[in-house]
């Protein structure tokens, strides 16, 4: 049978070669135009906002960072767009109302983000390099709360890598160039700390459910965390279960520690060892974890900038949610407690991550956990509580 051998040369195409390329602008992007009005026109009705990002943003701001754009792309609409998507009500916690598309937009919005993050984290940025502290022998207590009220405790950071967009403006690419970062430290982790990869894509829904990995709330999908969902995402998770490392969920990486006896102080001392492991595997790739000199470690969100830290400690609790000064003293020990969805049981967990050291940060929520519990007690008595309440910190 013959065969038809393709040409070895196309003369039409090399011909005209030369000329298509040169019309082919070397950089696209370069040349992209968004048809915008001007700062006036396009300013955000706030009127029934109940962001940080609401309460702060003004046109005289506004306006400022109109034409601005990172060398990625983001610009400031970006920035804001999660508080408009999502306003918030009166009656609940105030979110932050905005994320970072990279590490460049709180160089370039600092004007905004520092505000932002002053009023979530209610400490003031100064020129000072925020404090740092991972040893875990520092903390005071911690593996003695009282387990008839504390039944549970898990302790989490989140970490930005250098050299990539945060998951709000990440390329495809860039997400799978992250997990295979991930895949590649997580190697070296498991030497000391056997554990499994698993890939969302490759997990059921009931091995989702078993690892508590909940699908993308609708706010993730408008502003643009779930695209592409679930494409190079992943959990890593220990063998016995205690530690779970989070690849391209709500960040880059969010390293997780549970403890079913609430021993706060063993899911700290997890988290601190681990955390700094990676950090040098990392650091080995010629990825570091993001840093800036004035905010300490940041992520996609101006909520976890600092120490990008969270301890939450599920307690039991019957009469002190129901309290008329509960919102007093959570405000005073800077906590906050949000309902389970277990009858009775509460979540309690630090309100901001900034200002403190990472040790610093436990201690004050182990601290305060032991005051809400010597709280229920006296209530359980029927006896005031008044006496108790801390002086505001």
């Amino acid at each position: 049978m013959w065969k038809v051998k393709p040409p070895v040369t196309f003369p039409t195409e090399s011909r005209h070669r030369a000329v298509l390329e040169s019309l082919a602008p070397p950089d696209p992007m370069s040349r992209f135009h968004l048809r915008r009005g001007s700062p006036e026109e396009e300013y955000p009705d706030l009127r029934r906002n109940c962001t940080w990002m609401g309460r702060i943003l003004t046109p005289a701001m506004y306006s400022r960072q109109f034409n601005r754009c990172t060398n990625s792309g983001v610009i400031f609409d970006d920035v804001i767009r999660p508080g408009i998507e999502e306003p918030g009500d009166f009656s609940d916690p105030i979110s932050v109302g905005c994320v970072a598309g990279d590490s460049q937009s709180y160089v370039l919005f600092c004007d905004f983000f520092d505000r932002v993050i002053e009023a979530h984290h209610d400490h003031k940025i100064t020129s000072q390099t925020p404090k740092s502290d991972f040893n875990y022998n520092n903390l005071k207590g911690g593996d003695d709360l009282d387990r008839s009220y504390a039944v549970r405790c898990e302790v989490s950071v989140v970490r930005g890598v250098e050299d990539f967009c945060f998951p709000t403006h990440c390329s495809r690419g860039e997400r799978r160039q992250l997990l295979l970062l991930a895949k590649t430290a997580l190697q070296r982790l498991e030497e000391e700390l056997p554990g499994d990869l698993l890939l969302l894509k490759e997990l059921s829904q009931e091995q989702q459910l078993k690892q508590n990995l909940k699908p993308p709330s609708s706010l993730q999908l408008r502003i643009g965390v779930a695209r592409d969902w679930p494409d190079a995402r992943a959990v890593w998770v220990s063998k016995d279960g205690s530690f779970m490392v989070w690849v391209n969920m709500e960040d880059h990486l969010k390293l997780v520690s549970v403890c079913h006896d609430a021993n706060v102080a063993e899911a700290f001392k997890s988290i601190c060892i681990n955390l700094q492991k990676l950090q040098e595997y990392y650091r080995e790739l010629r990825h570091q974890f993001i840093w800036k000199q004035q905010l300490g470690w940041v992520a996609s969100s101006p909520a976890d900038v600092g120490t990008g830290l969270r301890i939450s400690i599920y307690l039991q609790l019957q009469h002190l949610p129901y309290h008329k000064r509960l919102q007093d003293v959570l405000r005073r020990l800077r906590m906050c407690m949000d309902k389970t969805e277990i009858s009775r049981q509460h979540r309690v967990s630090n309100a901001a991550t900034f200002g403190l050291s990472e040790v610093e940060l436990t201690q004050l929520v182990v601290d305060g956990v032991q005051l809400l519990i010597a709280m229920e007690k006296r209530l359980e008595k029927e006896q005031d509580i008044h006496e108790l309440v801390p002086t505001q910190k």
